[in-house]
């Protein structure tokens, strides 16, 4: 990387819809029409099931019996396939110009899951990568990543699991892996450890990660939406 380390505006948004976050990503998508402004979007959403890009649509069944567990079901252009957010999960939606700091799509992703790998380390977590993107402790995914990237631009983002409830992932199968379970910070160290706790290490490790500089940016006003699902 030339000259001086890019600004990243950091945002935290508390708990927000999964329609709303959507919203607010393309808000900052589009400030960078006129030049740099790399945001790093933070926020907890309501119980919510995604699914990802694939060739065809989950069986409108599958869908329907999410939706009455309690849960929001949301269609994204991101990748991968079906996973879930909700609260104590701390999501992560970056909103670089890899212009400004390397023009792959294959570096940022390794990026996202070292700064996740060093999160872990400083809760003395040993976690790695796998041929399955995302992190892992063991056969069991702490951090679920899908991305997408337009122009250079990413959106989306990832999703580590702090003080989740963990049921919620038992009626999927998540991200489309078989035979792999999922875990949570709180699990791995038997005690609570909350997004809110979890938070400064992912700022701490993002920016040597990433060799950038963070800044606290303005809370943006959000609005309520009506909560239909997509999918």
């Amino acid at each position: 990387m030339r000259g001086s380390r890019p600004v990243v505006e950091v945002v935290r948004l508390g708990l927000v819809s999964y329609q709303e976050a959507l919203r607010l990503q393309q808000v900052y998508v589009s400030r960078h029409r006129s030049g740099p402004a790399h945001a790093l979007l933070l926020c907890e959403h309501p119980p919510v099931y995604t699914t990802g890009i694939r060739h065809k649509p989950y069986p409108a069944p599958l869908l329907d019996s999410l939706r009455l567990l309690g849960a929001d079901v949301h269609r994204t252009n991101r990748g991968g396939l079906i996973t879930f957010h909700g609260p104590g999960q701390l999501v992560c939606y970056p909103v670089l110009n890899l212009s400004n700091f390397k023009k792959s799509v294959r570096w940022y992703v390794c990026e996202l899951e070292r700064t996740i790998i060093s999160v872990c380390s400083r809760f003395r977590i040993q976690a790695s990568t796998s041929p399955h993107t995302g992190v892992w402790v063991r056969d069991n995914k702490i951090c679920a990543i899908g991305i997408h990237c337009g122009r250079y631009v990413t959106s989306h983002g990832l999703a580590l699991n702090c003080n989740t409830d963990m049921s919620w992932f038992s009626h999927i199968v998540p991200c489309g892996i078989e035979g792999k379970g999922v875990t949570s910070l709180s699990t791995e160290l038997q005690r609570d450890v909350s997004v809110e706790e979890t938070i400064p290490h992912l700022l701490d490790a993002f920016r040597d990660q990433f060799n950038c500089q963070l800044t606290d940016g303005p809370t943006p006003e959000t609005h309520r939406d009506s909560g239909q699902s997509s999918a």
